[in-house]
């Protein structure tokens, strides 16, 4: 009898073993999966912020060069119009209006790029209303211009 539980204990500390030796491969390889997916999503952010940084420094760029020469009061009121007509998104649309300014894209003549919705903007402005101040008057009294 004491050879079986002798056998039986050997057997039972081997497949323990082997058990081990399995958890702990099994924890390895999951610490090893679980780095490299953080890694992953931590690169995805970093690329991800870097892009969006560049196009908002693009962006800012054209808006400081048609912001040039206006008044602060005229600043003030453009960047106001152009948060109430799309929160000053480039892209936004609502029927033929569209972009940050909700132009006609008539306006737009078929180039929807930020240079051009930021210098159209002006030129709008400048014949319908002769200020951003004077177009902001409107819009408060009319919810457009």
């Amino acid at each position: 009898m004491t050879v079986i539980k002798t056998y039986d204990k050997i057997i039972y500390l081997f497949i323990k073993k082997e058990q081990d030796l399995i958890l702990q491969k099994t924890k390895k390889t999951f610490i090893q999966v679980f780095v490299t997916i953080v890694s992953a999503v931590g690169l995805f952010f970093a690329f991800s912020a870097a892009s969006n940084n560049q196009v908002n420094v693009q962006a800012a760029s054209w808006q400081k060069v048609a912001e040039s020469g206006l008044s602060k009061q005229d600043i003030a009121a453009r960047r106001w119009i152009s948060f109430h007509e799309s929160t000053n998104r480039y892209h936004a649309r609502n029927g033929v209006c569209y972009g940050k300014f909700q132009l006609s894209i008539s306006y737009l003549h078929g180039d929807y790029s930020k240079k051009n919705q930021e210098l159209t903007a002006n030129r709008y402005v400048a014949s319908r209303y002769g200020s951003w101040t004077n177009a902001k008057s409107f819009w408060q009294a009319h919810h457009w211009y």
